[in-house]
Formats: C-alpha cells, sequence, structure tokens
C-alpha cells in the first residue's frame, strides 16, 4: 500500500515537471518569435521608397459652418396693412419678383397731393418770373419748386415700396407676415427695397395706430441657390497668415469630395469660441455652383498660406545621423550604400532634401522596432491589466508568484 502511494505521488510530481517544462518551452518560443532581434527587440524588413519632387503646402486650419453665399432679409420700407402675400418659405424667386403688398390706397393720394404741390409751385415761378418779380422772390419760388419735386419723389417711391420685391434671385427660407398683419415703416432688414419718408411716413404712423397687429420680424428671407460661403473661425496664433485671396481646401460634412474656396475676408475684431480661446472671423467662398451643399452644415477648411512647388523630399525615417553628418542608404546596384545628404524642412512625415540625392533615387527605410524593456513592460501591462516585471511571468524575475512553480518555495522547487 505505501508503495502504491509513493509510486502515485511520483506519477504526481513526474506531471508536474511535465507540465512546467512544457510552459518553459512555449514561454520561451513565444519571447523569441516575438522579440527576436540583435538587440533583443522586435523588428520589421526594411523597405525601400523613391525620392521625388513634390509641391509642399503650409496651411492653417478653419472649422465653421456652410452658409448661401447671398442672404436677403427684406421688409417694407414703408406703413400699411398687408393686403397680399405672394410666397411661401421653399418656393424659388427671380430677382425683381413681388413677394407681398400693403393697402397703398393712402401712399396714393399722398402722391397725388404731392403732385398737386408740385404744379402749384411751378405755376407760381412761372408766374413771378412773367410779372418781372424780384430775384428773391423768384429764389423764393424754385426753392419751392425744388422741395415739392423731392416730395412728390417720396411720394413715389413709397407707392413703389407697397409692393415688397426680392433684391436677389434664390429660394424663400421664411415668410413673417400674414394677409391683414400691419407693418411699420420702422422695419428693417439686410437687404430692404427702401424707406418711406415725406408724407408718407406719417400717412403710415396714422394706419398703424388704427391695427393692434404689427410685424417685428423679417417679412420675406430669400437665400440665394448653388453659391456657397463657410463661415469659420481660425485660431488668434494662425490669423495673421491668413489673407484675402488664399485657397483653401473644404471638408464638408457628408460630401465625400473635396471642395475648394477662396477666402473671401478676415475679421478684425477676435471672438470667444466656446472653449473659451480667442479665434477671428474668416468667410470662404466656395468656388462654382454646387448642388451638393446645404447651409449650416458643418465645414473645415485647410487654407494655404504657403505653397512650395518642385520640393524634393524623402521619408523621415530613411535619414540617419552620425554625429553632424546626416545621411541615408541608398540603393546602388541593389545595395545599400550610405550617402551623405543636407536637409531642410521636415514636413510631417517627410523631409526635405537639399543636395545629396536627386528625383528617381531609391533609399532604404529602416522597418519598425519594437523595443524591450519598458515599452514591452508596458505593453505587457495594456494587454494583461496588470503591473508585470520584465522578462517573467507575474510576480518575479522568471517565475511563477512565489519565486518558483506552483508549491515550490523560493528556490524553485517542484512540489513536496
Amino acid at each position: 500500500m505505501r508503495w502504491r502511494l509513493l509510486k502515485k505521488r511520483r506519477r504526481g510530481r513526474t506531471w508536474w515537471l511535465v507540465t512546467a517544462v512544457a510552459l518553459v518551452v512555449v514561454a520561451g518560443s513565444g519571447g523569441w518569435l516575438l522579440f527576436r532581434s540583435d538587440d533583443g527587440a522586435a523588428a520589421t524588413a526594411a523597405t525601400t521608397a523613391q525620392v521625388s519632387s513634390t509641391t509642399i503646402q503650409q496651411t492653417v486650419s478653419a472649422s465653421g459652418t456652410v452658409a448661401a453665399a447671398k442672404t436677403a432679409d427684406l421688409d417694407f420700407g414703408v406703413s400699411g396693412r398687408v393686403t397680399h402675400v405672394w410666397v411661401a418659405a421653399g418656393d424659388k424667386v427671380k430677382k425683381g419678383q413681388r413677394l407681398a403688398e400693403v393697402d397703398a390706397t393712402a401712399l396714393e393720394a399722398a402722391r397725388t397731393a404731392a403732385q398737386s404741390t408740385l404744379d402749384a409751385a411751378r405755376a407760381q415761378l412761372s408766374e413771378d418770373e412773367d410779372a418781372n418779380a424780384s430775384d428773391v422772390q423768384v429764389a423764393a419760388d424754385q426753392t419751392s419748386v425744388v422741395s415739392a419735386q423731392a416730395s412728390l419723389d417720396e411720394a413715389e417711391q413709397a407707392v413703389d415700396d407697397a409692393v415688397l420685391r426680392s433684391t436677389i434671385s434664390g429660394t424663400v427660407t421664411s415668410v413673417g407676415l400674414e394677409v391683414g398683419d400691419t407693418v411699420g415703416s420702422g422695419s428693417s432688414g439686410g437687404s430692404s427695397n427702401g424707406s418711406a419718408g415725406g408724407s408718407s411716413g406719417g400717412l403710415g404712423s396714422a394706419s398703424s395706430s388704427a391695427s393692434t397687429s404689427t410685424s417685428s420680424t423679417t417679412a420675406v428671407t430669400v437665400v440665394s441657390n448653388g453659391t456657397y460661403v463657410v463661415d469659420a473661425t481660425v485660431a488668434s496664433s494662425d490669423v495673421a497668415q491668413v489673407k484675402k485671396g488664399l485657397q483653401a481646401n473644404i471638408t464638408v460634412t457628408g460630401v465625400n469630395d473635396t471642395v475648394y474656396g477662396t477666402v473671401q475676408s478676415v475679421g478684425l475684431v477676435a471672438e470667444t469660441n466656446s472653449s473659451g480661446a480667442a479665434v477671428f472671423p474668416v468667410t470662404i467662398a466656395v468656388t462654382g455652383q454646387r448642388n451638393d451643399l446645404f447651409a449650416g452644415t458643418s465645414a473645415t477648411a485647410s487654407i494655404v498660406v504657403k505653397q512650395t512647388p518642385d520640393v524634393l523630399v524623402v521619408p523621415s525615417r530613411a535619414l540617419k545621423s552620425s554625429g553632424d553628418t546626416t545621411y541615408v542608404l541608398k540603393m546602388v546596384s541593389g545595395k545599400a550604400t550610405r550617402t551623405t545628404v543636407e536637409v531642410g524642412q521636415t514636413y510631417g512625415a517627410q523631409t526635405q532634401v537639399l543636395s545629396g540625392l536627386k528625383s528617381g533615387d531609391t533609399v532604404q527605410v529602416p522597418g519598425f522596432t519594437l523595443p524591450s524593456g519598458a515599452g514591452t513592460r508596458s505593453n505587457r501591462s495594456n494587454r494583461t491589466g496588470s503591473n508585470q516585471q520584465e522578462g517573467g511571468f507575474p510576480g518575479g524575475q522568471g517565475a511563477f508568484p512565489g519565486g518558483g512553480f506552483p508549491g515550490g518555495g523560493a528556490g524553485g522547487g517542484f512540489p513536496q
């Protein structure tokens, strides 16, 4: 019985031994596969790249929204009760097309009165001139004629302004009035068709006092079709480089193609963005007609502030240094040959070459290397979620937890 137990126990030790050896072999093989290189780091094979000439652009970033190139906020320049509204939101209109109208009865009466006043002033001037009146009297008559003519011009303009017309061709985006509303001569808009003056203003005021409904919003808003701008902002540190006329590459949300534009204006007064940083407004005019853009869509732009053509560049990773010397491994007859170069500006992953290479040359680009040590330790920690020691299993240098195999002591023994 004792022999059987001893034999069984030895079989258990043998199983532990086989398991431990297998783990060591697997761990060693995995480590060799992952970290094989001369310095114990993982490395990929070197590649080659061709030296080429390209156009280098320096850009400034801007962000904002797409907007219609032209927006007309239209309001009546006279007072009166709205009698007709001929458009609704979404309608296409042409420049000069009528949109709405107010009752022009009082305005027409004022025009008639102004015409009568002018006729009387002219008749008085003619009478005094025929009677050889004094120069003072003739001058006064002439002044009356000029004043009466100005009043008539204003009255005629007021009658014309009784019909609200679009100042641009485009699409109606909003209509802020209805038939029966009363509009006042105090209304104003970005593209109003004129303002009332003289007697028409007084008549408008009387008309307004007879109504309890007065429009205080923009009567009609019209935006242009097919032409757009990007209302954007740039950082205060970049605004000095942005000038009117610079080209921009625009990325618009929902549009796959690059949209091109030109800087139309640069604001002189800073604004504060959502992060509290100072930014400056920039308007970028989109080039050409577009039917795939929509006002209010988000957009980002790269404004080209400097462009240098025919710049000879190589991948920055192909450059090596030895003391004060910079060199590359140029491929000559299939062999990597050390070649000294003079470099200029670095543009991201590419560096300008001033001398030592020509367009069409091929250089060697080293493969990526995954270093051992701290980097490896960090990578393992990210995979396992624990802080492991370099070169070993959790808990110690090259050991299982506790310094040995399971069941053993610090000396790393087998199970007893």
